[in-house]
């Protein structure tokens, strides 16, 4: 097929700390298929922050340059995530007297723009709101007040913030590596888009991406997010109680933890391993029961300490529709199991889908680089190209996010 002949491109660039998955879809009248897959390991940063800027630019050009030989194009502008420790969110309101008792789109901005001026520190600017609800003297639950009489409106506003050097190094190293940033998105609500139902969002659900370097967790009631957090602990700590425990190398640890791993009794199957020693000289052997051992307090620590997160802003309550597991991590034996003991709620794996041609991306580690492609291709024509060069790139976002995390 030529180029001519094709739908709009989108591209979704999911720039994690354990690989670099690059997605390319094509926008067709039936839906968005993914034409283009890349995925290489990424080098160069931490807890999803950027510490190796060299090393990252090198770990997204060989991603891309995999995705466009699939797709057969080039790979201009993305769409990517964010991520990591520095990540914090919070919900927020602004109040206006309607002076014509008669919503207007104006009065709308005016509500948006107070609820928007939070104060933030220096080192920190938003990068995303959405909008939770609207309510018209004693009317809530409001989506859209325009038009409806009334003499108060109030905006209520989901608001996140990132450190500001953290967000520009991570577009820098996007555009050293020759792309446009069209839009960033923060990582688990590009995952929820990617894994959740309408309807879960709708009666109340919780999501966990667990990725290699971050555990993202986002609240979801009513029909939007309600709450956002990102715990700097994922997958690479369970490679690090690993290495550190048999004392073995890190690509060993990796090794042993995606082939045998398993992080509840219930898989527990008594056997031994072959593993090789720290210096790769001699080989030696592990029972099963140790390697439980090691993972299993490593994953309860990360899910108690999103429940308690929960049980602290009194959000329990509100997931009637259970907790949805999804990202690299989530796939290891005995997650859903330990999951589900620790939350004391239904608990499912979330897998990529609204997609077409999803057999290439349906493990829930492409979930987030699958919901960056529908957010892609929801922007239309309000996306926008950030690049480094163009000063502070947040004000520029400003303009812009009301039409986020749609």
């Amino acid at each position: 097929m030529g180029l001519s002949k094709r739908g709009k491109i989108v591209v979704g660039l999911d720039i994690g700390t354990t690989k670099i998955c690059t997605l390319v879809g094509e926008m067709r009248p039936e839906g968005v298929k993914i034409i283009g897959v890349g995925i290489h390991p990424s080098e160069g940063l931490r807890k999803g922050v950027v510490i190796d800027l060299d090393g990252t630019v090198n770990s997204i050009r060989r991603s891309v340059e995999q995705a466009e030989k699939g797709a057969g194009i080039r790979i201009t502008s993305v769409v990517t995530g964010i991520a990591g420790g520095h990540i914090k969110s919070f919900n927020t309101s602004a109040n206006l007297s309607i002076r014509s008792f008669e919503v207007t789109e104006r009065d709308v901005e005016r509500v948006q723009e107070m609820a928007r001026s939070v104060a933030v520190p220096m080192d920190r600017e938003v990068i995303g709101t959405e909008i939770q609800e609207y309510c018209l003297d004693e009317q809530t639950g409001i989506k859209d007040p325009v038009g409806m009489s009334g003499k108060n409106l109030t905006v209520y506003m989901h608001v996140v913030t990132a450190a500001v050097a953290s967000a520009q190094n991570l577009i820098k190293a996007a555009n050293i590596a020759g792309l446009d940033v069209e839009d960033i998105v923060l990582q688990p609500l590009a995952s929820g888009r990617a894994v959740l139902a309408e309807e879960e969002k709708e009666m109340g659900v919780a999501l966990a991406d667990f990725g290699g370097g971050t555990t993202d967790l986002a609240l979801y009631y009513g029909g939007t997010v309600r709450h956002t957090s990102v715990l700097p602990l994922g997958g690479d700590n369970l490679t690090y109680d690993l290495a550190v425990g048999l004392r073995v190398s890190k690509n060993e640890a990796e090794r042993l933890k995606r082939e045998h791993g398993i992080c509840h009794k219930g898989f527990l199957e008594k056997k031994t391993v072959e593993i090789a020693d720290i210096g790769g000289w001699e080989r030696k052997e592990v029972t099963s029961e140790r390697i439980l051992e090691v993972l299993e307090p490593r994953v309860t620590e990360i899910f108690s300490l999103l429940f308690e997160e929960l049980e602290e802003r009194h959000l329990k309550p509100y997931i009637n529709m259970g907790f949805v597991l999804t990202g690299g991590s989530s796939v290891l034996p005995g997650m859903l199991e330990k999951a589900g003991e620790i939350f004391k709620v239904p608990v499912r794996i979330g897998y990529p889908k609204g997609i077409l041609g999803s057999e290439s991306v349906a493990s829930p580690m492409y979930a987030t680089a699958v919901g960056l492609v529908l957010h892609a291709a929801s922007l239309g024509k309000k996306a926008r190209k950030f690049s480094r060069r163009q000063g502070n790139i947040f004000f520029k976002l400003l303009d812009t996010m009301r039409n986020w995390f749609k």
